[in-house]
């Protein structure tokens, strides 16, 4: 499979269009991961509420396992700090639940933005460059063929504009059909060219 053309116009295009679709995905997965990071730091009030519940929680649920020792009148004095125990353990999860949100938020964000860049290498990109290398591939075996060139004139007439054409000779398809050497070898030549390739006699 042939990845690069030839001639140097077209290789150096194709090369320059590689290298910027490379930096157009460097910078895409950048602009991601820095877009999740930022988001991220959304979950830090999370991060503090749910380490300011969970001490309060084992502080007083500490508290109140102290105060529980008190000879007949412990059960009573432990019920206050066992409720401020539980609602602090709430405060503690609803800060684990925010911090869960920001990171499913930051996460789908992220992907978001990958979405269209990405898309774009995939579906437009990448399969105009895999159909010109299995073009060139397939055109340079079949110039290396003994019939070869005379398949390559056939694509050239089929597919070369007609102006290009034209400049072969006025009536190309005539001196194609006759099987004339320095036609076929023009229009072979014609159809290497136009995909960046060397080649014909």
């Amino acid at each position: 499979m042939k990845i690069y053309a030839d001639r140097f116009p077209t290789a150096l295009r194709q090369l320059l269009t590689d290298l910027l679709v490379v930096v157009w995905v460097y910078a895409a997965i950048r602009f991601a991961l820095w877009l999740h990071d930022l988001v991220e730091k959304l979950a830090v009030p999370g991060q503090k509420l749910e380490g300011a519940g969970g001490g309060l929680a084992d502080n007083l649920a500490d508290a109140g396992g102290k105060v529980g020792r008190v000879p007949l009148v412990g059960d009573e004095l432990t019920a206050p700090f066992t409720r401020a125990a539980d609602a602090a353990r709430a405060m503690a999860d609803a800060g684990r639940d925010q911090q869960e949100l920001v990171g499913q938020l930051a996460l789908a964000l992220a992907v978001a933005a990958l979405v269209f860049p990405l898309g774009l290498v995939l579906f437009g990109w990448l399969p105009l460059r895999v159909r010109w290398m299995r073009r060139a591939g397939a055109a340079k075996a079949m110039a290396a063929a003994p019939a070869g060139r005379d398949l390559l004139a056939l694509r050239a007439l089929a597919g070369q504009p007609l102006s290009k054409l034209t400049r072969i000779a006025p009536d190309v398809a005539e001196a194609w059909r006759r099987g004339d050497d320095a036609t076929v070898d023009a229009l072979a030549a014609l159809e290497l060219r136009g995909l960046g390739l060397r080649g014909g006699r």
